[in-house]
């Protein structure tokens, strides 16, 4: 009954977290409008120029940051990547009006899929196009791709097999090659297969006909995610390509024309997805053989004005570059092969490219017009189409520059302008749903609060059938909101549909039928903790979103020391060194864990990394080499040293924490110690595959053992008690049985659970983040400790009281036990939720994309696998956050007695969801504090740098928070609950 009424309580708190996440994310994270329309050739109207070239091959090195390509180097130089790759330097110094390097800005989210789309498209991405990077679909929009095959000309590609997502069907059969592009630590084959298929095309040109050839290399970028740029596996690598370039420069014929591009850069640790200006500067090279493309000197030239020429610094450089967009590249190249320019397109020409002596003097114009031409019929088209409000405000300005472009220089301006708006306008938000998602979001807080304040109200032996009714009164509400939703969804267009019209009335209905069931109380608000206040509210400031990791220490610091106050006025020494001494061990594990740290590009210069070796470096540091071992050896004793307090380190407990335990997370370190090992290369490369099969075998026999034998093992034998029976001690009497254990029942078979979700985590996490993670566990188990003594004080100053006399005082506690075993939102709940997130810290994470860990996606195979992987880089990044959900239970379950039964059940079943509700609670009120601050702020330079990102982030925190608390509730407590019913059911009868 227990587990159905918790159920019950769950799922109307989950639904309505999960209705508000949608209609938010609706009206907050939308798509662009994609537009089918396809360029061409109207009549009595220009739409291409005479080519160039007859033929080209475009060529992307995944990742090639503009430095690495660059003839003069950011200070200081970097022998791993700086000077490396320099056959561009050498003929664009050599031959100027043929060879071009180009700083080319990649418009974030700077990942893979959404440049392939901005390189052949020449549009922008929107922010929430970054998921779909790993489940690309096909290319709906006009492209170069499309316009070459619309003439009938051939596309060869070979690479990364992203390609393949959004041009299925786009490359000719007998030219397409596709090589798995999502194993990182795979940094050879993919650009070996490149080589091989890239020079036979080249140097066979009866044998296979082509007429364009995209090559995507990915070794650079795999070195970069695995070793960072500053390792001598990337001067491999670059010496690689630069080797290849030199080749394919030889052996391409006159009509041909190369393009050789990043398709975004790198960070300063190897990594990509945001909008750093490492990552977004990526290199772009256009060499052509024998045609010049350009007078020798631009400089001299009144044709280009020099508002055309931007240039751009990049850092660490002494002096700017000539730089461009990276969707310049789209109407660039087309007019050189002499294609109409894609419909969609918001690229400008390179104007350098359409300057030549032997050329008409006009050449430059007539591209720059027809440019200028495309982009107007794009946002004519926009305009008109359902998403085109969003246009309204800027029309005006648009449609003035485009009528004063009279020129050529004019049509550049225009074309510049229109991207500087698209940029700025490009999401409409829907201002409806987002507040519709915003107001679900306050009433799922309001529904936790109530459940909270009503469950501590009701008796042991009501709340259950309290749920019931709960759920009666919900459903009648579900059904009146369904059947008016679908009503007033057929009364026409009111701003959104009428899904998300009765989806809104349904959560509506249910919270408010909970609400009035409930009965609020405004007298427990003076209480509401200031801590989750002041972490809330802290969203709308750019500069505390920056440096969260420092305020949830801060904050974490805060919620401990209370209890050094109470410790001090225990009544009792034991009661006073045990609160004193515990409080200590929290705060000291809290702030060593603070020495893990991940900067964000907007903390530097100030922040240092300390979780990798460096910030150029993706390896542990040498510390953490030395101390992990120990560290994972010595963490079983101390967690077994708590369950000794209470003498619950009984039957399954010492089996499970001194051998099973200490082997899976044993497994876990010396699994990263070999991944280490491995990357760089200790042993030559000739050891590598052997060392990678062994760590895959090491972390499957862990994730094996821990998924299915100790889950197994614990749910059959669960409980951590031992039995022993003394005989009588005089003729007659009767045998004596101790319980030993007793005082913890429904304590230490949980705490055994939730280590089995620590195991996985445990083995999935690097080694700087398994100290920390162990110095986290030991600072929750302290937390236990703490609160558990704090209660006893507030016993102890209850019963003497009330007490006549010293005597009637204990008397009082042994016949109360777990009266004060209600938990406290403020003094108990806050601090388990800060150690989540700072943990989420303290193991190599931020609230941004490129800090997500990709390395785990393969900590079990070489290579991507659908299911596997994902989860694998889910459980590193929001396995705190799950864990410390589930291991809050411990709170309303840490040494009570389950006697008598089964009020004492009830009990732990009903604080235990007081609990959960509160800790989720907290997440939804930074939830709510994010997508405000998101929502006022939309229109924010830094909205989608900072505020988006961190929205993102307390979404996916409040589902991990979420799947941890319903776990934890409804499959390990409930299990704990009904084994101690069932062994001390009989027992508690008789009593």
């Amino acid at each position: 009954m227990a587990r159905y009424a918790t159920t019950i309580v769950l799922a109307i708190l989950f639904s309505l977290h999960g209705i508000g996440l949608w209609l938010f994310t609706r009206g907050f994270l939308l798509t662009r409008l994609s537009l089918s329309e396809i360029s061409g050739c109207y009549p009595l109207s220009q739409c291409t120029m005479e080519p160039t070239h007859k033929r080209a091959i475009v060529l992307i090195i995944d990742a090639l940051r503009f430095d690495f390509v660059s003839p003069t180097f950011p200070s200081p130089k970097s022998p791993h990547h700086h000077g490396v790759l320099t056959l561009p330097g050498e003929l664009t110094e050599k031959f100027p009006d043929r060879s071009f390097i180009f700083n080319a800005y990649s418009d974030p989210p700077t990942t893979t899929l959404q440049r392939i789309k901005g390189i052949t498209t020449g549009s922008l991405p929107t922010f929430v196009d970054l998921g779909s990077n790993f489940a690309g679909s096909e290319i709906d929009e006009d492209s170069i791709i499309r316009q070459l095959r619309n003439q009938d000309r051939k596309v060869a590609f070979m690479g990364d097999d992203t390609w393949m997502s959004v041009f299925p069907t786009s490359f000719d059969p007998n030219m397409t090659f596709p090589y798995d592009s999502f194993n990182v630590e795979d940094l050879h084959t993919v650009d070996e297969g490149v080589i091989r298929h890239l020079f036979p095309l080249v140097t066979q040109r009866d044998a296979y006909q082509w007429d364009f050839i995209v090559g995507h290399f990915l070794g650079v970028d795999h070195v970069g995610h695995r070793l960072g740029p500053s390792h001598e596996a990337m001067h491999a690598k670059l010496k690689q390509m630069d080797s290849v370039l030199r080749s394919l420069v030889d052996k391409i014929d006159d009509d041909t024309l190369l393009v050789v591009m990043g398709d975004h850069g790198m960070d300063l640790r190897g990594d990509h997805g945001g909008d750093g200006v490492h990552e977004t500067s990526s290199a772009l090279w256009i060499y052509s053989k024998s045609s010049a493309l350009s007078i020798p000197t631009l400089e001299s030239s009144p044709s280009i004005p020099s508002s055309l020429l931007s240039k751009t610094s990049f850092p660490g450089m002494p002096n700017p570059h000539r730089s461009v967009q990276q969707i310049d590249i789209v109407p660039t190249l087309s007019l050189l092969l002499g294609l109409p320019i894609p419909f969609n397109n918001l690229g400008a020409v390179i104007p350098e490219l359409f300057i030549r002596t032997d050329e008409a003097p006009d050449l430059l114009a007539t591209a720059l017009h027809l440019n200028g031409e495309q982009v107007h019929r794009y946002l004519e088209a926009y305009r008109a189409s359902a998403s085109g409000a969003e246009l309204d405000g800027a029309w005006e300005g648009l449609e003035q520059t485009f009528a004063e472009a009279s020129t050529g220089a004019g049509h550049a301006l225009f074309v510049r302008h229109a991207l500087i708006v698209c940029r700025h306008l490009w999401a409409q938000f829907n201002s409806i749903l987002m507040v519709l998602g915003l107001s679900v979001i306050v009433a799922s807080l309001v529904v936790a609060w109530q459940f909270f304040r009503k469950l501590e109200q009701l008796q042991e032996s009501e709340w259950e059938s309290w749920t019931s009714m709960i759920s009666r009164r919900a459903l009648i509400a579900m059904s009146f909101a369904a059947s008016l939703g679908f009503g007033l969804g057929t009364l026409g267009p009111i701003g959104i549909s009428a899904l998300e019209l009765t989806v809104w009335l349904i959560a509506a209905a249910v919270s408010l039928a909970v609400i009035d069931f409930t009965r609020p109380s405004f007298d427990s608000l003076p209480s509401f903790p200031l801590i989750l206040i002041l972490h809330s509210i802290s969203f709308f400031s750019n500069s505390f979103t920056f440096w969260e990791d420092r305020i949830v220490l801060y904050l974490a610091l805060s919620a401990i020391a209370p209890n050094l106050l109470t410790g001090i006025s225990a009544p009792t020494p034991r009661l006073r060194y045990r609160v004193i001494g515990f409080s200590l061990s929290c705060a000291l594990c809290v702030r060593l864990m603070a020495l893990s740290t991940v900067c964000r590009e907007e903390q530097q210069p100030y922040c240092r990394v300390t979780f990798y070796a460096s910030s150029s470096l993706a390896a542990p540091p040498l510390l953490i080499l030395i101390l992990v071992l120990p560290v994972t050896l010595t963490l079983p004793n101390t967690v077994r040293r708590f369950l000794r307090i209470s003498k619950s380190d009984q039957e399954l407990a010492p089996v499970f924490l001194e051998y099973f335990f200490r082997a899976v997370w044993v497994a876990g370190s010396i699994c990263w110690m070999l991944e280490w090992a491995e990357t760089s290369l200790i042993g030559g490369e000739q050891y590598a595959s052997v060392l990678r099969q062994c760590r895959s075998a090491i972390s499957w026999a862990a994730m094996v053992s821990v998924s299915f034998g100790g889950l197994s093992i614990w749910w059959i034998f669960p409980l951590c008690l031992k039995v022993q029976r003394q005989p009588p001690t005089e003729t007659g009497g009767n045998t004596q049985v101790q319980i030993i254990g007793f005082a913890n029942t429904f304590g230490s078979p949980y705490l055994i659970f939730i280590l089995l979700f620590f195991s996985l985590l445990y083995v999935d996490t690097q080694l700087t983040g398994q100290v920390t993670l162990s110095l986290g566990l030991i600072a929750f188990l302290s937390w236990l400790e703490i609160v558990d003594s704090v209660r006893d004080i507030k016993s102890l100053n209850a019963a003497v009281a009330k007490a006549t006399s010293p005597g009637n005082a204990i008397e009082s506690l042994n016949t109360s036990p777990g009266s004060e075993s209600t938990p406290q939102f403020s003094s108990e709940l806050i601090f388990p939720s800060l150690l989540a997130l700072h943990t989420f810290f303290a193991t190599g994470h931020q609230s941004t994309f490129p800090s997500i860990q990709w390395k785990t996606a393969f900590l079990l195979t070489s290579s991507k696998t659908a299911f596997v992987s994902p989860i694998l880089v889910i459980l590193n990044t929001f396995g705190p956050h799950i864990f410390f959900a589930m291991a809050s239970a411990l709170i309303a379950s840490w040494n009570v007695v389950p006697l008598p039964d089964p009020s004492q059940s009830r009990l732990v079943s009903k604080n235990a969801l007081r609990v959960g509700v509160g800790v989720s609670a907290y997440f939804v009120s930074l939830l709510l504090g994010s997508a405000l601050a998101a929502a006022f702020l939309r229109r924010h330079l830094m909205v989608w740098k900072v505020f988006a990102p961190r929205f993102m982030a307390a979404a996916a925190g409040v589902i991990a928070v979420d799947v941890g608390v319903a776990i934890g509730l409804l499959v390990g407590l409930s299990r704990v609950v009904t084994v101690v019913g069932r062994v001390f059911g009989q027992i508690g009868s008789r009593r």
